[in-house]
């Protein structure tokens, strides 16, 4: 065993990552990585707890890897409150891998994202499926990226709100885009695909689109579904049902929260189809029919029946979590924006906020307040391009209990355009009721003029000294 590849699989317990995890433990040594170990993880692979949103988590995370496989998506909420949209979450979880396998020697990284539809205009959701590609890679690791459609299988989330629909809605209304063409691919064959793109080193810096062997129309795949199912079901055309209802009715009958689905049913009106099957060439493996690909996930056994309400969320973290994406002036980079913005800020709330400087640390102060209300403090040896730390290492705002590294991020993006202003792990003194109704709401503020003051500021950028 100590001469196998070490292989790590970011999102292990993902439907997909549990496969992977399995079908690479024969021949691997495989390091599982996941937001908390599970209770009853057991089996060959090797677990390791890693916060994705703490660079210094990841990098302990990915020692002594030699590829590391990427199946992370970031659409349901990670802290109590999150004040920020999944495009930019997904950005700074990308960013992160990244940087940190560049530190840890790992190889090459294997992502799989989505099928891009070829000269339109992508919905949010398939641009930052994109966008965490360009990220993974933009630190120098290069990238294999598989993109597939729709992946059939047991426990998949974009499976289960079909089945539910099916399930439920004896006459099924299909709007516009229930004509759009998709290709799904069977869980298998995205495994397969996974573990071929893992062990052939050539696959490296290439995009591989990988389906199954059939294209329909949404239409046809739900109908597909309720055959597979045992059921009959009228399909009634509704050319003029709205993204918005369309996103409101999906929501409504299939149990999902608005977070997981608006993403998904915008992203519907593309057509996905595979345009370059080389890798599955290269394979010699067509895939598995659509109607074999259902059949083989309704054998597999649910853990809980889909007509019982969906279970109780996990416990989310008492902390809150808040990004925003802003303009980055050209010829800045991240510690310039962050030196900036605590130069700024005072200004900005001069009758209300005074700001003085020791050391490496910036303290900010309320009219007849005692002591500082927050004190944010330079962390240099956490300094990589285009990222800059400012921890929050006091003040009568925030609590003292808890885990984590509350802090003030400034990134810049991979396409230089912008700069990711996040707060992370921040446990607010104040009771939740009223931190949401006065603090959170002052940060977005906050955060909305600096977003305007970049926007206008020219000419020489700011230091911190």
């Amino acid at each position: 065993m100590a001469d196998l590849p070490v292989i790590a699989v970011a999102g292990a317990s993902g439907f997909v990552g549990r496969a992977l995890v399995a079908a690479l433990a024969r021949d691997h040594r495989v390091i599982a990585l996941g937001r908390r170990v599970p209770e009853a993880a057991t089996g060959p692979a090797q677990w390791r707890a890693c916060d994705l949103y703490s660079l210094p988590a990841v990098e302990r995370a990915l020692a002594g890897v030699d590829v590391a496989v990427y199946l992370v998506h970031s659409m349901m909420p990670s802290a109590r409150l999150v004040q920020a949209s999944f495009q930019d979450l997904d950005l700074i979880l990308a960013d992160n891998f990244g940087r940190a396998a560049v530190r840890c020697g790992v190889t090459r990284i294997v992502y799989l994202g989505g099928l891009l539809p070829e000269g339109e205009a992508l919905s949010p959701h398939l641009a930052s499926r994109r966008e965490v590609e360009d990220a993974l890679g933009a630190h120098g690791v290069p990238v294999t990226a598989l993109r597939a459609g729709l992946v059939i299988g047991a426990g998949g989330s974009s499976l289960d709100i079909l089945l539910r629909l099916v399930e439920r809605l004896p006459v099924m209304i299909c709007p516009r885009w229930t004509s759009s063409k998709t290709q799904p691919i069977a869980l298998e064959d995205a495994v397969a695909a996974l573990r071929f793109a893992v062990d052939h080193p050539e696959t490296a810096g290439r995009v591989c689109e990988v389906g199954g062997p059939d294209v329909s129309s949404y239409r046809e795949l739900m109908a597909a579904t309720a055959h597979a199912l045992g059921v009959r079901r009228v399909m009634v055309p509704v050319p003029l049902l709205s993204p918005r209802l369309s996103r409101l009715w999906v929501t409504l009958f299939s149990g999902k929260s608005r977070a997981l689905v608006e993403p998904l049913v915008e992203s519907l009106r593309h057509d996905m189809v595979v345009r370059d099957p080389w890798l599955q060439r290269r394979m010699g493996w067509p895939g598995t029919p659509v109607a074999a690909a259902l059949a083989a996930a309704l054998r597999v056994p649910e853990p809980e029946p889909r007509r019982r309400p969906p279970a109780r969320p996990t416990r989310l973290p008492a902390t809150a979590r808040s990004v925003q994406r802003l303009p980055l002036p050209e010829g800045w980079s991240a510690p310039d924006v962050a030196a900036e913005y605590l130069a700024w800020l005072p200004r900005l709330l001069r009758r209300l906020l005074r700001a003085d400087r020791a050391g490496d640390s910036a303290r900010f102060h309320l009219p007849f307040a005692r002591g500082p209300a927050l004190v944010l403090t330079w962390r240099p040896e956490r300094g990589q391009a285009g990222l800059a730390v400012l921890a929050v290492t006091g003040g009568f705002l925030l609590a003292r209990e808890g885990g984590g590294e509350p802090r003030l991020e400034f990134r810049a993006t991979p396409d230089g355009r912008h700069v990711l202003a996040a707060v992370h792990d921040f446990r607010p003194r104040l009771p939740w009721i009223l931190y949401r109704a006065s603090q959170a709401k002052v940060h977005l503020w906050v955060m909305h003029r600096f977003a305007r003051h970049l926007a206008r500021r020219t000419g020489a950028a700011p230091r911190w000294s």
